[in-house]
């Protein structure tokens, strides 16, 4: 029997999506033309791949099953056909699409486009905020490059981590937090507190730490940027606890002072995320790297 290497691609596209119309879109054909793939992927493996469940559609466990083999035999295909080009910096022409967490713009952003505007003058980087959701933009191809302290436990991204920033405190001027020789755990908790949660979340790790001392301090706001939790603290009696390198953007100059945490946990990661698609990738290869190293100033100052 003779094999059509597109239903390969056609299926990995199906199973990516989860539906017909999201791998019609990803792979840039009519939702027809992808029905009628479907339909021969079906009759080839005599699986049915995809069934009705209410409005949307579930893999089988057959195709639970080869979803990752059918994902990397997609990717060595892309591999073997594309072309080999030596990569000219000079006239690179590219935009790069980064989703960074906020802060990790203010700090590495700069430094990083000077680096890319200085070896490859063609090529644009265009920043965009984190969702709220866990979303697949890099699975689709949609985001090159991710960074922020999130470990992917999908096989098809790799994650690299790059550098680390101890928590600390961070208080008005005047604070009765400040007022005292020594910060204790006990007066930390007893304050009331601003986080920090895209998703609104009101407890985090340092609830957890602080319940294991028999500990628990009083959430009363969370805000989704660290801009919008800073503007609280400079504005209230309010205690934000955040990344070290965050309180680098001139908080001294909004009337803030940081503060040691007066409790131990671990320095929060950065990591660096891609795609697996962009491994062989001359071009995200070198963006990576100087990614890499815009982002290991973060780093106890």
């Amino acid at each position: 029997m003779q094999l059509d290497l597109n239903l390969l691609t056609a299926l990995d596209a199906l199973l990516e999506e989860g539906s017909v119309a999201g791998a019609a879109a990803r792979l840039h054909v009519t939702a027809p033309a992808m029905s009628r793939s479907l339909g021969r992927i079906r009759r080839t493996t005599g699986d049915q791949i995809l069934v009705r469940t209410g409005r949307t559609m579930t893999p089988t466990p057959y195709a639970i099953a080869v979803r990752a083999q059918v994902h990397e035999l997609v990717h060595q295909v892309q591999g073997v056909l594309a072309p080999s080009r030596e990569l000219d910096l000079a006239t690179l022409e590219r935009t790069f699409t980064l989703r960074w967490h906020e802060s990790l713009v203010a700090l590495s952003g700069p430094a990083l486009l000077a680096a890319v505007r200085g070896q490859a003058p063609g090529v644009r980087l265009r920043f965009i905020g984190e969702p709220s959701i866990d979303t697949h933009e890099l699975r689709r191809g949609e985001v090159d490059l991710e960074a922020n302290a999130n470990r992917s436990s999908a096989p098809d991204i790799r994650t690299e981590n790059v550098g680390e920033t101890p928590l600390v405190t961070v208080v008005r001027r005047g604070h009765p937090l400040t007022r005292a020789r020594t910060l204790t755990v006990q007066r930390y908790a007893a304050a009331e507190h601003v986080t920090v949660s895209r998703r609104g979340n009101l407890d985090n790790a340092l609830d957890e730490a602080l319940a294991r001392l028999d500990l628990r301090r009083r959430v009363v706001a969370t805000v989704p940027t660290e801009a919008a939790a800073v503007a609280f603290a400079r504005d209230s009696d309010l205690v934000l606890s955040v990344p070290e390198a965050t309180t680098r953007s001139a908080v001294a100059d909004l009337g803030l002072v940081v503060l040691p945490l007066p409790l131990e946990l671990p320095s929060a990661p950065v990591y660096l995320s891609w795609h697996q698609r962009y491994d062989t990738d001359s071009a995200h290869a070198w963006l990576r790297g100087l990614a890499r190293n815009a982002l290991a100033s973060l780093g106890p100052a």
